[in-house]
């Protein structure tokens, strides 16, 4: 089971939810995801997710037993990629994340949230960015 994430060099201190479907949770983070970001956690073959919308400085972690054991609980099995979590979420004490997965996929590249029509090699758009009216 893989639960600690090791992250590549970088600022990671800003992030949020860029994209949540039923089967695949996608965070971004940056050191300021105003208006880019430049690396995704992908979590696909979601079975649990508890996970702040937007949060800063995350501090991963080995799940604890019992986190470990209500995952199980709920979904029948120890899953593939458990990640566990403490953040700032804006809240006078610090959020728990827990994502319980199939894979995960760390993925760097220039994700812009707004839109530009002249994109270099490994840049992409944010999901929601269409281009103006």
């Amino acid at each position: 089971m893989e639960s600690v994430i090791a992250l590549p060099e970088g600022s990671w201190w800003d992030w949020d939810i860029v994209a949540w479907d039923p089967g695949r949770l996608r965070l971004g983070a940056g050191y300021d995801i105003s208006y880019a970001h430049g690396l995704e956690l992908v979590f696909s073959d979601l079975v649990f997710v508890t996970c702040p919308a937007a949060f800063r400085d995350p501090v991963f972690r080995e799940p604890t037993p019992d986190e470990a054991r209500l995952v199980a609980r709920q979904v029948g099995e120890t899953p593939a990629v458990l990640v566990a979590f403490e953040a700032d979420a804006g809240g006078p004490s610090l959020a728990s994340g827990l994502v319980a997965a199939g894979h995960l996929d760390i993925v760097q590249g220039l994700v812009f949230r707004y839109w530009r029509q002249d994109l270099a090699v490994g840049e992409r758009l944010a999901p929601w960015v269409r281009p103006p009216a």
